[in-house]
């Protein structure tokens, strides 16, 4: 979708104006128009390099325009570290219904490109985080999943300390304990550090630890490359 311009669109904070382009579903129109302002730039530079009348000149030419671009990339891939991609994510995120795996999340060869700068990967970041919000938490549970069976004693560990508490709130309720709430804490206290003492003797914090890495890398490399698509559905009927 192409936007006509419009002087009074200059008054409007970007914010407000990034604001309403997700509240309507039109998101996705940033992403593009910062890849194109980027590709339209890069064609003016060759444009300029195919009229030098120098051999030497040309390639000197490509030579700093491939520097630019691989320094202008490795700016870009730093600059995801330099940001709290949650920073966007509210509980709302978590209640709808998970996208699709195939479809929605992973998508097509075609759905993924390089960041053309900071700010189009930030967008891509914030965005992306929003809506796969449950598809990251899945695959966070998965990975911890994986960890704990590479590591059978955290697995034992986790399993302890869980089991610990069943048996904490059993004894809890068959001998009455709320009616000695000093007794009640003193056992709460004893349980907390036994567990505490079976996750650290079981290396449950190094198995957690490698989820959240491991979840963070491949959070960030997806939302990054991945396209920013309609958040709505339009039907045909609604452009004709």
């Amino acid at each position: 979708m192409v936007f006509s311009s419009n002087p009074l669109s200059l008054s409007v904070p970007e914010a407000v104006f990034e604001s309403w382009l997700r509240d309507s579903g039109y998101i996705e129109v940033l992403d593009r128009r910062t890849s194109t302002s980027t590709a339209t730039t890069s064609s003016s530079a060759a444009a300029a390099g195919d009229g030098a009348s120098a051999a030497a000149a040309t390639a000197t030419a490509t030579a700093t325009g491939f520097l630019v671009s691989s320094f202008s990339g490795i700016v870009t891939i730093l600059s995801l570290f330099t940001f709290n991609p949650f920073s966007k994510l509210s509980t709302d995120d978590f209640s709808g219904q998970t996208p699709s795996w195939t479809i929605a999340f992973f998508g097509s060869f075609d759905s993924y490109s390089f960041p053309a700068s900071p700010s189009q990967a930030r967008l891509r970041v914030h965005e992306n985080v929003k809506r796969y919000a449950r598809n990251y938490a899945s695959l966070f549970i998965l990975f911890f999943a994986c960890t704990l069976y590479q590591m059978p004693i955290a697995l034992f560990g986790l399993i302890a300390s869980l089991a610990l508490w069943d048996v904490f709130k059993f004894c809890s309720e068959k001998w009455d304990l709320d009616r000695y709430p000093l007794t009640q804490q003193c056992f709460v206290r004893v349980g907390q550090c036994v567990g505490a003492i079976i996750l650290m003797c079981s290396n449950v914090q190094m198995a957690l630890f490698c989820a959240l890495a491991i979840s963070y890398a491949a959070l960030i490399l997806h939302t990054a490359f991945r396209k920013l698509t309609p958040a709505k559905q339009r039907t045909r009927g609604r452009w004709k």
